[in-house]
Order: C-alpha cells, then sequence, then structure tokens
C-alpha cells in the first residue's frame, strides 16, 4: 500500500522503541499513539508479517505484533540505527529495585494453608436428600 514515507517511518520507529505495537482493527480510524491512519498501521504490519519479521496476535477486536530476532535485524538497517540500540522488551530490568535503590524484602508471613480447620465436620445423613432419596 502507498503510504508516505514520514509516516511509514513514524510507524516503524515506534514498533522498534517498544518491541511490540497494538491496534483495533478499524480501519476507518486513527491510532491513537502515532496520530495516524489505522489502516496504515495495518497493512504495514501486514507486509511486516509476511516476511517474518514479526508475529501477530489477534484477540477482541485487536491486533498485537511483537517484533521477531529478523524483524529487529530488517529495523536496524532501515532506520540507520547502531547495534547496541534494543527495543524496550528485550532490555533486561532490574526487578526488586525500587526508586530509592534497595531491595524489597519479602513479607515473613508463613505460607498458607489450605487445609480445613478442626471445627469442619460436614453430615450428609442428616439432611434426606440426595441420590436415591425422595
Amino acid at each position: 500500500m502507498l503510504m508516505p514515507k514520514k509516516t511509514r517511518k513514524l510507524i516503524l520507529t515506534k514498533l522498534f522503541e517498544d518491541g511490540v505495537l497494538v491496534a483495533k482493527k478499524d480501519f476507518r480510524g486513527r491510532h491513537p499513539q502515532l496520530n495516524v491512519p489505522n489502516l496504515y498501521v495495518i497493512k504495514l504490519m501486514l507486509s511486516l508479517k509476511s516476511r517474518e519479521y514479526i508475529t501477530e496476535n489477534y484477540n477482541w477486536s485487536h491486533y498485537y505484533w511483537y517484533l521477531t530476532n529478523e524483524g529487529i535485524e530488517f529495523l536496524r538497517e532501515y532506520l540507520a540505527l547502531p547495534f547496541n540500540v534494543m527495543p524496550d522488551t528485550f532490555k533486561v530490568s532490574k526487578t526488586g529495585k525500587q526508586e530509592g535503590g534497595q531491595q524489597r524484602e519479602r513479607s515473613q508471613r508463613p505460607p498458607k494453608d489450605f487445609t480445613p480447620g478442626d471445627s469442619f465436620n460436614p453430615s450428609f445423613a442428616e439432611t434426606g436428600l440426595g441420590r436415591g432419596k425422595t
């Protein structure tokens, strides 16, 4: 599909920055994050999917696209990015760290016990109802 080069570059830049892209299946509307026609986003992602640069999931009227390793290499060449730049989904986050740089301590509560207590004593024989009883 023909589209302005500026729009194509904007969509591909956003895809590379985040590593993922989401779009509602609405061909007439505009993409809320990129402010470009949604049709451009969907058709460009279809083109990348056919070349196996992205994987696609579709759920509840929304498309979800994820970059593959080949897609990262292709976008690096297309957008002229250095090798050390990675999408956000491929960056290692520092889990367990808070803003102050201190590690969170796990709560010291005992493990949950899912067994019934001593006072649990069901009795089904006294009701007189059940299989074969009237």
